[in-house]
């Protein structure tokens, strides 16, 4: 069993995971900041940490692997048990543990564990897809004298210095800008002319085609007998669900096995943890949803719970 995949999966959601009797990690939103020697931008992050007095069992690890691995509760719970063994012992020989996507934990010589977090990996979902930046320094000399070489090439005045030398050209800018506007406003009323006359002839055409629509008539021999189909679609802002699963082959067994037990079972789409979401059932009305899901802790699921969210 891979426990740091679990765990990894679980710090996306949780601020904290706990490990029974090994220590808990924690995540701590740290602002973007800047370093204003290397001009480097660092995105928001959830920033990591582990502490080891933090071992009491709060069922989170072990749900999440009962579920992800189809097992039983306790038997998550002994596994969990199992790795956390294995762990320790390696630690008591002086080894270095490496969790994958967390960090490495080692003991050190009061026999308390030290963690060093990865820092190539971000837990902040918020944050998805920003990466660090670093800014070039900025070499205005250098385009300042490209730019004074097209100066001498080109009628423009660009540098401060050469505006003050050339003070005639203002005014032929004016001058420009003032054409360019004029013609601008002369073609905005040409178009506006054009645009509303199109208008005019639509409004007219779609008159005369009323009318003849109004004029015809249609007949029919042998009418056919009018047929009414009722078909019940799942709605609701309120689902009951039932599990979420990160292979989408689980979710359609899943999906399966409560329909065979009577269940209104369906998925709704893919969370944004990466995770295909099957509900018992959608309900519109809140009430209803909650009596619905007070059956089902108690006669089939004591796990599910109410999601609430708009429809896609």
């Amino acid at each position: 069993m891979q426990l740091e995949t679990y765990i990894s999966d679980l710090l996306y959601r949780y601020d904290c995971v706990t490990v029974p009797q090994f220590g808990a990690f924690l995540t701590h939103r740290v602002s973007a900041k800047v370093h204003e020697t290397t001009h480097s931008f660092y995105p928001p992050k959830k920033a990591l940490s582990f502490n080891e007095q933090l071992q009491n069992n709060d069922g989170l690890l072990a749900n999440y692997i009962a579920e992800i691995e189809k097992i039983p509760y306790q038997v998550a719970v002994e596994k969990v048990a199992k790795q956390v063994k294995a762990i320790k012992s390696y630690l008591i020989e002086g080894e270095t543990i490496t969790l994958h996507n967390i960090g490495d934990l080692i003991l050190n010589t009061e026999g308390k564990i030290n963690f060093d977090p990865s820092h190539h990996i971000n837990y902040l979902t918020d944050a998805f897809g920003l990466s660090q930046l670093t800014s070039s320094n900025i070499t205005r000399e250098v385009y300042k004298e490209q730019v004074e070489e097209l100066e001498d090439i080109i009628p423009l005045t660009i540098t401060p210095e050469t505006r003050k030398t050339r003070p005639y050209l203002k005014y032929a800018a004016i001058a420009l800008i003032a054409l360019t506007l004029g013609g601008f406003t002369a073609s905005n009323y040409y178009v506006n002319q054009i645009e509303n006359h199109n208008e005019l002839a639509q409004d007219e055409a779609n008159q005369q085609l009323d009318a003849r629509v109004q004029e015809a008539t249609f007949i029919i021999d042998n009418p056919l007998p009018a047929v009414t189909l009722t078909v019940e679609k799942p709605t609701g802002n309120y689902h009951i669900v039932a599990g979420a699963f990160r292979i989408e082959a689980n979710s359609d067994k899943k999906v399966k096995q409560l329909r065979d037990k009577g269940f209104k079972a369906r998925k709704i789409g893919v969370n944004r943890y990466g995770l295909h979401e099957v509900v018992y059932s959608s309900h519109t009305d809140r009430i209803e949803a909650l009596n619905a899901l007070r059956t089902i802790k108690r006669t089939h699921n004591r796990d599910a719970w109410l999601l609430v969210k708009a429809l896609d």
